[in-house]
């Protein structure tokens, strides 16, 4: 049997590891870091801090991650093969680098428990039977929680839902109708998500969110798309890479 730990780690900042994460850091024989192509791999060097910071104890195994291809007409059925992809990645580390009885950590950005293929990932690893697991899912701060919290707003408001969404799904998610506020993940094409926003509605954008990076605008979607536009241009341009969320809502 080897254990696992799905850790989620908050968006860079060691001060969003819950107590929960440290302690699961602490205890654990290996961690696997899985190294991105190109510039996001900074991503792979702050969970390398991390580890050295809360895991000192732990050996260091690092990979090169599975990549997906993000330009398929074909998205689903894209990020299917990426995942089984991942899932050997995994199986085989396990494997070769955790011993029977060891335990083993994987430090997800943002929480686990909201949006990341780990969990889904493990889960197939079980389904497949070739290492007998035992694992569990550390929660940690994500990105709409500390958009909203930025922004010193909420992501609620009395009697009202919220939808989370990627932002391919913005106009099948009712924004014209006002029946949801969303909270839009993942929006790396333009005409994804905020190009289909209603004039009218307000948006809370916020890019590398709780990092010295951090970059937020909002105001009504009229007022603010275009500089949203330019801004997440810019700052991909300048880094090779951008992670951002928005909430938006009607009135």
């Amino acid at each position: 049997m080897r254990t696992v730990q799905v850790v989620g780690i908050g968006l860079g900042d060691p001060g969003q590891l819950t107590l929960d994460a440290v302690e699961a850091l602490g205890g654990v024989d290996v961690v696997v870091l899985l190294h991105k192509p190109g510039p996001a791999d900074e991503l792979t060097a702050v969970r390398a801090g991390l580890v050295e910071r809360f895991a000192p104890q732990a050996r260091v195994v690092e990979r090169d991650d599975a990549v997906r291809d993000r330009t398929s007409p074909d998205y689903e059925g894209a990020t299917e093969r990426w995942r089984d992809e991942r899932a050997a990645l995994y199986e085989q580390t396990l494997l070769d680098e955790v011993p029977e009885g060891g335990s083993c950590a994987l430090l997800v950005w943002g929480d686990p428990a909201i949006y990341d293929g780990t969990v889904e990932m493990l889960h197939r690893l079980d389904a497949r039977g070739r290492v007998d697991l035992d694992w569990r899912v550390v929660p940690g701060l994500g990105a709409p929680s500390v958009l909203a919290a930025a922004h010193r707003t909420t992501l609620t408001r009395t009697a009202r839902a919220a939808t989370i969404t990627p932002a391919r799904r913005v106009l099948d998610d009712s924004v014209d109708s006002g029946e949801a506020d969303l909270v839009v993940m993942l929006d790396s094409a333009k005409d994804h998500g905020l190009d289909h926003l209603p004039d009218d509605a307000t948006v809370y954008w916020g890019a590398y969110v709780g990092t010295p990076d951090e970059v937020l605008l909002a105001g009504r979607v009229a007022d603010v798309r275009e500089q949203i536009l330019a801004r997440r241009a810019q700052e991909r341009e300048r880094k090779g890479w951008i992670m951002d969320t928005y909430l938006v809502r009607r009135r």
